[in-house]
């Protein structure tokens, strides 16, 4: 997954560079983000191969069957979002995949943190992306009133 991630990183990279410079500079953000995540995973990753606390094998991933509901459940998160992107706009979408998605990973607990980091990400990235960057997300019903407030 880091591999695939830092080749689509490069490929972002190779994409943008007929775009206007404000997606340029954003792009650059976010894939030196990505790529530095990446850095710091390996060296991680490295450091527990050498110790022989981890290994590259993926047996592991198909043995801990108590983690394939969640894994199903957290597949059917991800396709309910593209599927309702459409429909409910990009905000309402994120906030519904992020608390539905942390509140899984996290068994349910400290729900009110959860609910309100997802709102405050939700937020922030309607403010950063539809907002401030004027990009054309799908628009929904948060989108729409937002426009007319703003």
């Amino acid at each position: 997954i880091p591999a695939m991630a830092f080749v689509f990183t490069l490929y972002y990279f190779w994409t943008i560079i007929d775009v206007p410079w404000i997606a340029q500079v954003s792009a650059v953000f976010v894939g030196s983000i990505l790529i530095f995540l990446i850095a710091i995973f390996l060296l991680k990753i490295i450091g527990r191969i050498r110790s022989g606390e981890a290994s590259l094998g993926i047996g592991p991933l198909f043995e801990a069957r108590a983690y394939i509901p969640k894994r199903l459940a957290l597949l059917a998160l991800t396709l309910g979002f593209i599927i309702f992107v459409e429909y409910l706009g990009f905000t309402i979408t994120v906030f519904l995949f992020l608390s539905g998605a942390m509140l899984l990973l996290g068994n349910g607990k400290n729900k009110v943190f959860v609910i309100a980091l997802s709102a405050v990400l939700a937020v922030a990235g309607w403010a950063l992306f539809i907002w401030a960057f004027n990009t054309r997300f799908p628009a929904g019903p948060f989108e729409t009133m937002m426009k007319g407030v703003i």
